[in-house]
């Protein structure tokens, strides 16, 4: 009898919770155990507490403890000194994936706007949905005839466009290349730019227009909707006269192709986790909207999220999806939900493998580059920032002293200094992996 009322007692603890601390948070845990402003680490204190993190390393009450309970212990006391949190909200969650557990929530579930780290969200789906090997593609298409004795194509020349922001200076020479290794030195036709790999919206839904926002084009060159007038200046440079017209036009079936550039989903997410790139996220969401046809739109990218949330049993929690790269002011998560996705990731040995090596590394690389510098966090956070006016927010993995792999998420909104937020985000980092 004492040992069925202990199971059901352990099954009441493993019921969804909004806070865990404390016995509720042991029980549990033995229950189921099998872009950009920077903080460095001796900048920590001064605006939080620096009594806080004197007392947390000198406690000898908190370290005799065992884990988790120790690091449950030292963040209640972090957060309940934390000052920030006076005037602002915080979603933390953290879930042991070696014990496959919860072991801290504080307002876990509560929507917020996750800024920069709704790249995760975008990076994981497109990896589900696409695969590591998935190819951004450029090409370069005509119709007609090549009159040798002339030099002159009698055709049409199409340029379409895959979205791919990695296009440069060395693809567009591909291009002109190619014109020119046809003999040609003549285009009597039109050149086409084909946009038809997505809509016609240039910006996301939700994004400040005064802000220094990318152009959402599937032909983008260097931020904007400019890569056919760029091959256009680039023919005329190496000779090639063209003389019709640049208009807007769909590559018809039947076309000969005659140059394709392509760069890989990796190299996409290299700069999309690291550097944080929103252009880079966003040819992202619509590399994943075109699995549902084209043209491409961020609706249809989303659905295919909404399709990978159901997957994961929280399609009834409350969200909302609006773009790839969280510049939107319309995206609302939790914390629980962005650890999903990174238990998601986790789960698949593929997608965590480019995830964990592409994300930003606390006081090595990328924005984490000048936080957690001299801790016992640098090295070991592989994590994504985001910041927007009033957000800050940071979620990955990170490994505990005892071996234990964590993921976690924390979002802060409402305070008017991100500098604040990053440095309780730190010392939350820090006491994760002592």
């Amino acid at each position: 009898m004492t040992i069925l009322l202990k199971r059901i007692t352990l099954s009441l603890l493993l019921l969804p919770l909004t806070f865990v601390n404390g016995a509720q948070a042991q029980a549990l845990y033995e229950a189921t155990d099998e872009g950009t402003d920077s903080i460095a680490a001796e900048t920590l204190a001064p605006d939080y507490d620096v009594a806080v993190t004197d007392s947390l390393s000198a406690d000898s009450a908190s370290t005799s403890l065992p884990w988790p309970m120790s690091l449950q212990d030292r963040l209640d006391t972090i957060v309940a000194k934390a000052s920030v949190l006076k005037y602002a909200q915080m979603g933390l969650y953290i879930y042991d994936l070696t014990a496959d557990s919860v072991i801290y929530s504080r307002d876990g579930r509560q929507t917020l706007r996750p800024a920069s780290t709704m790249k995760l969200i975008t990076a994981i789906t497109a990896l589900d949905k696409l695969g590591g090997a998935y190819l951004y593609k450029t090409r370069l298409c005509y119709t007609g005839e090549v009159t040798d004795s002339t030099r002159i194509l009698n055709g049409n020349v199409y340029l379409i466009g895959g979205m791919d922001p990695m296009i440069g200076s060395d693809d567009i020479r591909a291009f002109v290349l190619a014109i020119k290794e046809l003999g040609v030195d003549t285009i009597r036709g039109n050149m086409y730019a084909d946009h038809s790999m997505k809509d016609g919206d240039l910006f996301g839904a939700g994004w400040c227009w005064d802000d220094d926002n990318p152009e959402l084009s599937a032909l983008v060159y260097k931020r904007k909707d400019a890569l056919m007038n760029k091959f256009l200046s680039s023919l005329s440079d190496a000779g090639v006269v063209v003389v019709g017209t640049s208009e807007k036009k769909t590559c018809p079936n039947g076309a000969f192709e005659i140059c394709r550039r392509t760069h890989t989903i990796e190299q996409i997410l290299e700069r999309m986790l690291k550097d944080s790139d929103n252009l880079y996220a966003e040819s992202m969401l619509y590399q994943i909207g075109l699995t549902q046809g084209k043209p491409s739109t961020a609706k249809k990218a989303r659905a295919v999220e909404e399709a990978l949330l159901k997957k994961m049993g929280m399609s009834g929690s409350p969200h909302r999806f609006a773009d790839g790269s969280g510049l939107s002011l319309y995206n609302y998560v939790s914390a629980e939900m962005e650890v999903a996705f990174l238990r998601y990731a986790f789960n698949d040995a593929n997608i965590y493998s480019d995830i964990y090596t592409h994300l930003p590394i606390a006081g090595i690389d990328g924005t984490l580059s000048k936080r957690m510098q001299k801790t016992v966090a640098q090295g070991n956070v592989h994590a994504k920032t985001g910041t927007l006016s009033g957000v800050s927010s940071l979620a990955g993995y990170c490994t505990a002293s005892n071996g234990h792999l964590l993921a976690f998420a924390i979002i802060n909104q409402g305070q008017q200094k991100a500098a604040a937020a990053k440095k309780l985000q730190d010392i939350i980092c820090i006491e994760m992996c002592r």
